[in-house]
């Protein structure tokens, strides 16, 4: 026979402290409120300025897609036409998302001049872009590719009216907010 096993013996319970404290610092509070869901401003599309913004972008579409469609590698004028056709087509749909979900009014750290001074060099490299691109399309060149480069030109003129109008609007908009 095996000896009986003793009851296992219980310890006191310990003495518990009731009060908890706990801190949090003012970055993760602006942190946990910046992180809300994004608005989304249909209204934006509906003004003026954003229809220019996405005229912008389906003519830039076509500018850089009528040149890309060609052998403009061969003609270094085409190649400029290139960069700054890209370059401001994605900066536009990123600035058109921003707009779109009011991200501009989470981050008060960003001076939203930026539209203007983005704009404006828009408005004038693009200008540039479809001087050299009008000035580059000829017959004799390659009448191959013509219409495309062509259609290039004429587009590029458009999209630099668009950048024009919405840089006079962005302009408007910086100097209501300097004079209040």
């Amino acid at each position: 026979m095996e000896p009986p096993v003793p009851p296992p013996q219980e310890q006191p319970p310990r003495p518990r402290s009731h009060t908890v404290t706990t801190t949090s610092s003012s970055f993760t509070a602006n942190l946990s409120a910046s992180s809300s869901t994004l608005a989304y401003d249909r209204e934006f599309l509906r003004t003026l300025p954003g229809l220019l913004m996405v005229t912008e972008i389906v003519l830039g579409l076509l500018v850089w897609t009528l040149i890309a469609g060609t052998e403009y590698f061969l003609y270094p004028a085409f190649g400029w036409v290139m960069f700054v056709a890209v370059f401001y087509w994605v900066l536009t749909v990123f600035f058109l998302i921003i707009y779109m979900t009011m991200t501009y009014t989470r981050i008060p750290q960003v001076p939203w001049t930026t539209g203007l001074c983005f704009n404006g060099s828009a408005f004038l490299l693009y200008l540039i872009a479809a001087i050299v691109d009008a000035s580059s399309v000829t017959k004799e060149l390659d009448s191959h590719n013509y219409n495309s480069w062509a259609a290039s030109s004429f587009f590029a003129f458009v999209v630099t009216s668009c950048y024009a109008g919405n840089t006079y609007f962005s302009f408007i908009s910086w100097q209501s907010r300097t004079l209040q």
